[in-house]
Parts: C-alpha cells; structure tokens; sequence
C-alpha cells in the first residue's frame, strides 16, 4: 500500500499547529502501521438501475435510500462497492498503546484514520484503471448524509468482507475491526460534480476525534 496524508493524519489526532517534530513523529507512526496493519482492501464493480426507493446496485440487489444517493449517482452507469480495514492487527496496535499512553493512542489513532483512507483513494486509483475514459464521483459511505448506516451489513455481504478482510458489522452497525471503511463511488461517462463537504458527509464522523471535543478539520467548507 502506498503513503497517506500526514496533515490529514495531525488533524484526525487534534494537532491544529504541528511542529517539525510532530510531523515526523507521525510519519513514524505511519511507517509502523504500514509495517504491522497495512491498509487491505475490496472492492467490486455493480450496474446501476433507478427505481422509485433509490438507485439499485442489480447485481447485488442492493438499493440505496435517501436524496444523497440520487444525487451523488445521478448520471452514472455504474457504481463500486468498497470496503478498506487495517484489519485487527491495529486494534491490537492500538490498545496496545491505549495500556502505555492515553495521549500517544490518540495520535495513533489518527494516524490510523489517514491510513485507512489512504487505502480507500488506492481502491479508488483502481477502479479508475479500469474505466478509462469515465469519471468517478466523490466517494460516500453509510452515514454521510441521509445514507443509513443500516446497509453496512449488505455491503459487507455483497463482497464477502467477512471472509475476505476479516470486517463484520456490529449489532449498531459499527464496523468492526474499529479502522474500516465501507464506500461507494459512481461510474460515469461526463464529469461529476465536486463533493459535499461537512461532517454529516465524512466517513470517520462516527469515531472523529475531533467532533467529539468539539473541533473541526478544516476541510468542512
């Protein structure tokens, strides 16, 4: 897996004015996840059928509720289906560090966070590949906007994310290992319009360090 963002990475930890030193430290982070949970993905490629109750993933027999669909996939022919995990070795990275340092786990959870979404741009870069010529939307997931969380265990089904990465769906339909993703992107022939930004439209809202106390990213206009 390639790099991620280390600014992305500083803000998901609270860092609002990283030093050199903090900057290096988290690349450090960064390299020890890559080494110990690199980021692992899957993805699969649906066509898209409109219907009264939303856009339809056929082949999976999956229907997207809610305006946000409509609107990000308007236009597109097809749709991907992604699920992006560090897998249960970062847990284990994670409480690890929470046992030693509360301050230094909340920086490795950041770090975590850019990791798994760089990992998510890679499937993105991929699926890219494979239709020359076309565009990609912005990518959405489960819980930004009116999308429900609930159709996280659908996804994970459509693309035997249990068996394949090792990610279930808890009874509130959190994703379990805690660093995984599940996204959906459009396919289409013109180009699409830029995303919705906020937190109501961001994938890590549910476990953001940031919104919890309070803060932004930066990146919500």
């Amino acid at each position: 897996m390639g790099g991620f963002n280390i600014d992305d990475a500083l803000r998901y930890a609270g860092v609002r004015f990283p030093t050199a030193e903090d900057i290096s430290a988290m690349a450090r982070r960064g390299e020890k996840i890559r080494e110990a949970a690199p980021a692992r993905y899957v993805y699969r490629v649906f066509s898209l059928k409109d219907t009264e109750d939303g856009p339809q993933l056929s082949e999976a027999g999956l229907t997207l509720p809610g305006e946000l669909a409509k609107q990000m996939l308007t236009g597109c022919q097809r749709a991907a289906l992604i699920v992006c995990t560090l897998g249960a070795a970062f847990d284990f990275l994670l409480r690890a560090q929470e046992k030693r340092d509360m301050a230094e786990a909340l920086l490795l959870d950041g770090c975590g966070s850019a990791a798994v979404e760089a990992g998510c741009d890679e499937a993105e870069r991929e699926i890219a590949a494979r239709f020359p010529g076309m565009y990609l939307t912005d990518r959405f997931s489960p819980g930004y906007g009116d999308l429900p969380l609930t159709l996280q265990p659908q996804i994970l089904t459509a693309l035997n994310a249990e068996k394949r990465l090792g990610v279930h769906a808890a009874p509130s339909c959190l994703l379990m290992p805690v660093k995984t993703v599940t996204a959906l992107v459009g396919i289409a022939s013109s180009p699409r319009p830029a995303r919705i930004r906020g937190c109501d439209h961001c994938a890590l809202r549910e476990n953001c360090a940031l919104r919890k106390g309070g803060n932004g990213c930066g990146l919500e206009k």
